[in-house]
Parts: structure tokens; sequence; C-alpha cells
């Protein structure tokens, strides 16, 4: 097994393990650098900032390939689950695959999803055949329930959107991890290539960024850095991390081939 084992949601694999946003960035161009750089595969779109009928027009459209990028489209701004429905149907009937990053977030100042409104969404829209991926606190009864009905990820949240501060939830998604069938991708809230690191070395199948990579200086450099960040800790998680240890233990230990005479 190594770092590049597929990806696979939804019946449906990919080689890369970083999805990236498509809000706050400055042009169309800067999103394709970042896009290109970081070699996602998965790219998120909120449906509340494009015209689906007039793609062409579009600058955040027109950056994604959708021959190497898979457009997944999300509900940011509904604040129920009738709303995160109904633009999951307009995603639909506008052509787009059935594949939807469920958001449900009525709070305006923390942006924290709705847990209730959530679990009702993802109901509706497993039902009628979408592939969803839900947005969530980090609470692994909740993600526990998503699954069970039929959610292709869970993907809890390791800070508050756009916030920058990284896994400030890492002990709730550790239970999260050890307790899912299906992958785990953190989102939000990781805003250095360390923090994608660390999700990735706890086990994490994916983590999604978008704010660490508009607020950088170089998109490109920035979606690079992430990209490696994220293989190499699914590399060091596949590979085995060693235990933390409360008291010091010797690296070179004063025993065997040191103690050993000429000719034994």
């Amino acid at each position: 097994m190594t770092s590049k084992e597929l990806l696979t949601i939804g019946g449906r694999t990919f080689h890369s393990r970083l999805m990236i946003g498509t809000g706050k960035f400055p042009s169309g161009a800067a999103l394709r650098e970042a896009i290109e750089a970081s070699g996602a595969e998965i790219v998120t779109v909120a449906l509340r900032r494009v015209d689906l009928a007039h793609p062409e027009s579009e600058s955040i459209l027109s950056a994604i390939d959708p021959k190497k990028q898979l457009i997944l489209p999300n509900t940011s701004g509904a604040r129920n689950a009738d709303e995160a429905v109904r633009l999951a149907r307009l995603a639909r009937a506008a052509g787009l695959e059935p594949w939807i990053k469920l958001e449900l977030t009525p709070d305006p100042r923390y942006l924290l999803p709705d847990p209730i409104e959530t679990l009702r969404a993802a109901e509706i829209l497993v039902k009628e055949g979408f592939v969803v991926l839900p947005y969530i606190q980090a609470d692994p009864v909740l993600a526990k329930r998503l699954e069970e009905i039929g959610t292709a990820t869970v993907m809890p949240l390791g800070a508050p959107i756009g916030s920058n501060r990284g896994l400030k939830t890492r002990d709730m998604v550790r239970i999260i991890i050890e307790q899912a069938n299906i992958p785990v991708v953190v989102d939000a809230g990781l805003g250095a290539p360390s923090h994608a690191a660390e999700a990735m070395e706890m086990g994490a199948d994916a983590v999604l960024v978008n704010t660490a990579l508009s607020d950088a200086r170089d998109y490109g450099a920035m979606a690079r850095a992430f990209a490696m960040a994220v293989e190499a800790g699914r590399m060091a998680y596949l590979a085995g991390l060693g235990p933390e240890r409360d008291t010091a233990e010797a690296s070179s230990p004063l025993t065997g081939f040191l103690f050993e005479k000429d000719g034994d």
C-alpha cells in the first residue's frame, strides 16, 4: 500500500486527496493557477455565486476543466433543508452531475453547520439519488447517522470556515475517523500545509481548502505546498507513526553490536 492509493467516493476514484474551494479568489486566472498547481480533481462551487444558465460567462466555471476536475456544487448560503434541497435540484437540472456538497449554515457570524437540518436534507437527497458530501461540525454521533442513511462522505470542520486556525477539533475528528466506514474529509479552518498534513497523519481520507490558498501571495506555490503536505501526511499515516512517550527513550541504546568483541 502506498500514498498513491486511490481515493474512492460514491463509486468514483480519484488520485488526489486534496479538494479545492473556489471562493475569495480575485480572478479566474488566480483560481485556475491554484487548481492546476494543486492537482485537485474535485473543485467545489457555491451555487449562489454562479449562473448555471450561462456558464461561459462565469470566471469561476471557466477556470475549471471538467475533463480534469469534478465540479462539486455546494449549497453554501442555504439556511435550512428546503433551501439546500432546492439548490441541489437546480444544479442537477442545469446538467451538473448529481453530486452535492451539503452546507447548511444559518449562523452568519461563525457559519457553523446546522446538524438537524443537514441530516434532514441529506436523507432527502440520498433518496433522490444524489452523491452527498455533508459539511458538519466535528460530531461523531451525527457523522455515524449520516453514514447510516447513505452519504458518500462526512466532512467535519477543523475550525470555523475561513479562520485558518488549523485542526482545533482533532479529538472529535479522531473519533469520527475511527468509527467511519466512508471517507472522512476534513473541511474548513485549515490554514497551513502543516494543518493538512496533521489531518492526513491522523487518517483522514482527504482535506478541502479554500481560504488558505486565496489568502496566499502566491496562489500556485501555496497550492503545491498543500498538495505535497497531503501526500506526505498520507504516506506517514500508511507507514505507521511511532507512539508518543511520556519519558525519553534513547534512539541509540548502548546494547547489541556496540559491545560485541572482535571475532564474535
